[in-house]
């Protein structure tokens, strides 16, 4: 095997662990580490199970998952029978908006956890209070940060 395809073994592994490290299925980001590196950049179910080295159940699964979440698109091309996967070409700013909205959520489940605690209580209140301040101010600055990239992204393009 050529170092360079070892390299990218080693990489889309990398990859699949760090998946793995917030709960989601190993194969899914070994999948999306492959179809980041891979030459075409759309590749079969076949495709996937080879060089994945697991089954087209696994693959499935791990599409499903990988779709939903607007990272992988599945495409079809004219006089293909079978379809194919890639990346999406918004993938990253989906995923990045997807956890802006859990800012959201977090800040307003510290807000319910405050609204249960009595004012006078302040010790038991402060470790809340701090998860408030922190999601308030990222529900409120991430979406700048995003649109600030957007705009310089598209000045470079």
């Amino acid at each position: 095997m050529s170092s360079q395809k070892e390299q990218l073994l080693h990489y889309i592994e990398e990859f699949g662990l760090f998946f793995e490290q917030f709960g989601l299925a190993r194969t899914a980001g070994r999948m999306l580490g492959w179809l980041l590196v891979c030459d075409p950049p759309h590749q079969t179910m076949d495709e996937l199970a080879e060089v994945l080295q697991v089954s087209k159940s696994s693959i499935s699964t791990a599409s499903r998952l990988l779709i939903q979440t607007g990272l992988v698109s599945k495409v079809s091309f004219p006089g293909e029978r079978k379809d194919f996967y890639r990346v999406s070409e918004d993938a990253w700013i989906q995923a990045w908006s997807a956890k802006n909205s859990q800012t959201t959520v977090m800040r307003q489940m510290a807000e319910r956890g405050l609204a249960l605690l009595p004012e006078e209580t302040p010790e038991r209140r402060a470790r809340l209070q701090t998860m408030h301040d922190l999601y308030a101010f990222l529900e409120a600055e991430l979406p700048k940060l995003t649109e600030r990239w957007l705009k310089e992204r598209s000045q470079q393009t």
